[in-house]
């Protein structure tokens, strides 16, 4: 079956960077676009980006343009997301997921995504 495990996620005073991490196993990885999603208390869960071919853009939300960047690994099976400059607004539990050949109209669309990590949590204060 799929699998997807999120790590790196901590506590970290803003400014401070991350990197995420999400391995994946039980499914073709290569055939998958790959992204992130997170979700604040009270709040509903919201696209973060998404990447499906190594030489395309990847699409993200307005609030991490300039500051965070997805990539994967196909050989080692795992997503990653660099986070820059992090701020208290970043604070929220982050998810990996997987689309199966995806277009690119439904990247930053959760419901067409099928497979889900548990998340890993990201806490920005000081």
């Amino acid at each position: 079956q799929a699998q997807l495990a999120e790590s790196g996620g901590g506590l970290v005073q803003p400014g401070a960077s991350l990197r995420l991490s999400c391995a994946v196993s039980g499914i073709t990885f290569s055939e998958y676009a790959m992204a992130w999603f997170r979700q604040a208390p009270g709040k509903d869960r919201e696209f973060v980006a998404a990447i499906r071919r190594p030489n395309e853009a990847t699409p993200s939300a307005d609030s991490v343009k300039g500051r965070f960047t997805i990539s994967r690994d196909n050989a080692k099976n795992t997503v990653y997301l660099q986070m820059n400059d992090l701020k208290p607004e970043d604070t929220a539990n982050y998810y990996c997921a997987a689309q199966r050949w995806a277009i690119w109209s439904s990247l930053r669309t959760q419901s067409q995504y099928t497979y889900w990590g548990q998340g890993t949590q990201v806490t920005v204060s000081s």
